[in-house]
């Protein structure tokens, strides 16, 4: 597997380390990716309510770094959605979704779910601000309802082909936190895009 990587980073005029490690994988790529910038790895199948799979969740619980769980599918990522509650995850997610748009001339979708459109314009506010300073293209969306099924409702209409999305650290009864993403996995019920996840 190493060498067909290799061959693949070369054909792609890249270069690359190659790295065999032994042990369970998350403590592995966890332990990895505290040198990254940010960690890509497929995913599960979208068809399960854990589309993301465990290790995606451990890494971003450990490594502290940008986790990309790519898509079954290579995406141009021109038309990124963000799902945005105004936490400081989701304004990283926010940052970093800025970062690339500007880099590859993509169009932002900042998405909020609030039943209250005075208190949810004001959220979106703070995103169309700090993406107007990065001056990138971008559109915002406020709608009632279930994050998840408001995030995956606009994701599909608009045509958005990758999200970015902030994790929240979910305290369990008795065991450690886990790093949540829980709108994230229902649209990925749904569609087959990469996704972005910022701790």
């Amino acid at each position: 597997m190493l060498a067909r990587a290799r061959e693949r980073l070369l054909a792609a005029d890249l270069e690359g380390e190659m790295i065999e490690e032994t042990g369970t994988a998350d403590a592995v790529l966890a332990t990895l990716a505290k040198d990254a910038d940010a960690v890509f790895l497929g995913r599960h199948s979208s068809a399960t309510r854990n589309a993301l799979g465990p290790t995606v969740r451990a890494l971003v619980r450990h490594s502290g770094r940008c986790v990309i769980a790519c898509a079954g599918s290579p995406s141009p990522m021109r038309t990124c959605a963000v799902a945005f509650d105004g936490r400081e995850t989701s304004q990283r997610a926010l940052e970093l979704a800025g970062r690339f748009a500007s880099v590859v001339n993509s169009t932002v979708h900042v998405i909020h779910a609030s039943g209250d459109r005075e208190t949810g314009s004001k959220v979106l506010g703070t995103a169309e601000a700090a993406l107007s300073m990065q001056r990138v293209s971008f559109g915002s969306h406020l709608e009632p309802g279930p994050p998840g099924e408001v995030i995956a409702r606009v994701v599909k209409r608009v045509g958005c082909d990758s999200l970015f999305a902030g994790a929240h650290m979910e305290p369990r009864e008795g065991r450690a936190s886990v790093a949540g993403v829980p709108h994230v996995e229902e649209i990925l019920l749904h569609t087959d895009i990469p996704v972005v996840v910022q701790p």
